[in-house]
């Protein structure tokens, strides 16, 4: 195994572990996962801007100011006293409501969802930052929670029934944001392409005092006509320096 290899896999170790822990190490747990590779303070350095990034603190929880903006923090804190007006239970009463609305009781299902409203929000803090709006991870969350205190009756005990509940808010979380950059992705070829198209354009009717043809722009570019045309279309038909086809 190579040294770029080793250093990922503890990169994905240490931002597991830090995903179990309310999204937070230790410094101590830095150091211990990467003592392996003797990193010098700098290489340590770098790691630490790497959590940061992912919003994992070092030795405390990130601050919601740390990976947030304005508009989710004010979100955030309204939504938070909403879910502060619903009523308690006990660890005792959340296994009573667990089991029954693993007998199907669709009364206790609904009891079930608003016990772990609050755990979809803690939930949502741990994939904070990446590229999504926080209300959204929420909202995506409270679906899948809706969703899977449906389908506990293939369980034995409560504790295995939560546990799944977890499991598939954080998995629906992961879902969007990769379904998010995939999207982002195509956006910024999409962006990449229109600027290429325009780009080619314009230095092409400058050299030839007037506006080009389609087949031109094939030839300089040695992109499709469809390529070409979708380009423009997804501009809003402004790329003035060529002809209308």
């Amino acid at each position: 195994m190579t040294k770029e290899t080793l250093f990922a896999q503890k990169l994905e170790r240490i931002a597991q572990t830090a995903k179990e822990q309310g999204n937070c190490v230790s410094e101590e747990q830095l150091r211990e996962t990467f003592a392996e590779l003797s990193l010098g303070e700098e290489q340590l350095e770098m790691v630490r801007t790497y959590l940061k990034q992912r919003s994992i603190g070092i030795g405390e929880p990130a601050a919601p100011e740390d990976y947030l903006n304005e508009q989710e923090i004010d979100y955030l804190e309204g939504y938070l006293k909403q879910l502060a007006e619903l009523p308690e239970v006990s660890e005792g009463e959340k296994e009573a409501i667990t089991l029954s609305a693993m007998a199907g009781d669709a009364d206790a299902q609904n009891r079930l969802i608003q016990i772990f409203l609050p755990q979809v929000v803690e939930i949502s803090r741990l994939y904070a930052g990446q590229g999504v709006f926080l209300e959204d991870l929420i909202g995506e969350g409270n679906v899948a929670l809706a969703l899977g205190v449906t389908m506990l009756s293939a369980f034995e005990h409560a504790a295995e029934a939560q546990g799944m509940l977890g499991r598939t808010i954080m998995n629906a979380m992961e879902e969007f944001i990769e379904e998010n950059a995939e999207e982002a992705k195509k956006s910024r070829k999409m962006a990449d392409r229109i600027n290429k198209v325009a780009d080619k354009a314009n230095e092409l009717a400058e050299e030839l005092h007037r506006k080009v043809t389609i087949e031109e722009l094939m030839n300089e570019t040695g992109m499709s006509r469809k390529s070409i045309l979708d380009a423009v279309r997804m501009s809003g038909n402004k790329i003035d320096a060529i002809l209308a086809d």
